[in-house]
């Protein structure tokens, strides 16, 4: 056994805890949940650190279980929202769970027996709950002067969309699990951000007045970006776990873009790297910020641990391809699919197979033929300063001639105007 809440507090994670927690924690291995909500068929780098408490919950010692809110979902829990969430099919809860098992299985480890994880679904208590049990056995231990006072339902009160009798539910809800899972499994403590502490709270009251029994809570800090932008949004949406919805190529670079004042804080939530191999790290990185140290061990960590080393590798392969000296050998093997996602956002242009056959010049191809330039002009002034490159070669001449021997997997051109600006002419 090792101290779970001395290990949230070191790395920054830690926000509140019911007294006695920590105590209770370290007398042995207990058992204790944080729920998901499929609200998608995959999670999103929002739910790591909730994944990242479990697995050092499990690590220090502790029995995880991870509870997937088929029934919840249907609800939607009002906790940091300013609107009502859409609700959900069956069908789709159905798909959203599967994407999720997997997802959670790359991080626990879920043997049987010991302390491995469990995951379970509030559907299984619910489906067969009437609305008369349901208010009888649960809503006579809470009154509604306690549900009113938490945050979360206040704000939604005083906002414009207000709060339908559905969302006011939710907190009962999420209580019942608690309580199931103290009842059934002997779950003592139920862990969340920080903007969940109201909704756990009522579950360790509900256990209290229904059973007299003790439970404990423990919440983390929602991670935020020093610029202010929330953190795990980009300007292309939300940053996935699922590869088909964001490439481990983009993962990485979300990571490794990151600014040096949030890596510093990020390395500590989202890498399983001990204080001391942090420490080293940041010394080694404020000696030589440009080389970015922190962020590279950063993304290499996560992206390993949510998809793989064989991931990472082809994701650091592009970067180099994109804005190193990688190889056009590394440009054959991918196919029309990787392509497309390692050049997503960047300017695409048709050109004709049988023009090209016969041979266009540099001016025509990069002027006429495509708009990477506005006039032949500005390519022979962009080529004579050295700003040009063609399949990753410099064009020194703008008579250069280019024909479909020069095509890369039979269909592409990939220009530069610079370093980073890229251009991708696809034959047709």
């Amino acid at each position: 056994m090792t101290n779970f809440v001395e290990e949230l507090r070191w790395r920054g994670m830690l926000q509140d805890m019911m007294p006695g927690t920590e105590e209770k924690l370290n007398e042995g291995m207990t058992s204790g949940y944080i729920g998901f909500d499929p609200t998608a068929d995959s999670l999103h780098i929002g739910h790591l650190t909730q994944i990242m408490t479990l697995i050092h919950f499990q690590r220090a010692g502790h029995k995880p279980y991870a509870l997937v809110g088929g029934a919840t979902g249907m609800v939607g829990d009002p906790s940091g929202k300013s609107d009502e969430r859409n609700l959900q099919t069956e069908e789709i809860i159905e798909l959203n769970l599967a994407g999720m098992k997997r997802q959670l299985s790359k991080f626990l480890h879920f043997e049987d027996g010991g302390n491995g994880a469990v995951m379970v679904n509030n559907a299984d208590w619910f489906r067969d709950m009437n609305l008369f049990t349901f208010i009888r056995d649960v809503g006579k231990h809470i009154t509604v002067n306690y549900m009113m006072a938490k945050d979360s339902v206040k704000r939604r009160l005083e906002g414009d969309s207000g709060l339908s009798f559905t969302e006011f539910c939710y907190q009962l809800i999420q209580g019942y699990d608690f309580y199931y899972l103290w009842k059934n499994k002997n779950c003592l403590v139920q862990m969340g951000g920080s903007d969940q502490w109201g909704n756990i709270v009522t579950g360790t009251e509900l256990i209290r007045r229904k059973d007299a029994g003790t439970a404990f809570a423990i919440t983390t800090q929602l991670i935020k970006k020093a610029d202010g932008t929330k953190f795990g949004k980009t300007e292309s949406g939300a940053v996935w776990l699922d590869p088909e919805k964001t490439s481990p190529y983009k993962y990485y670079q979300f990571w490794l873009n990151a600014s040096d004042e949030d890596t510093k804080k990020w390395i500590r939530i989202f890498t399983l790297k001990t204080k001391e191999e942090i420490e080293a790290l940041e010394v080694q990185h404020d000696a030589a910020p440009h080389m970015r140290i922190l962020q590279k061990a950063l993304a290499e960590d996560i992206t390993i641990r949510t998809h793989s080393e064989e991931a990472l590798e082809t994701a650091i392969k592009t970067s180099d391809f994109l804005f190193g000296n990688g190889s056009l050998e590394f440009f054959s093997n991918l196919n029309d699919a990787q392509v497309k996602e390692i050049f997503e956002g960047v300017p695409q242009f048709p050109v004709s197979r049988n023009e090209l056959e016969q041979g266009l010049d540099a001016a025509t191809l990069l002027a006429e033929k495509s708009s990477v330039f506005p006039s032949k002009g500005e390519v022979k002034k962009t080529i004579q300063g050295g700003g040009v490159s063609v399949n990753k070669e410099k064009i020194k001449e703008m008579t250069a001639v280019f024909n479909t021997d020069h095509l890369l997997n039979n269909k592409y051109i990939i220009v530069q105007k610079g370093k980073k600006n890229y251009f991708l002419l696809i034959v047709e």
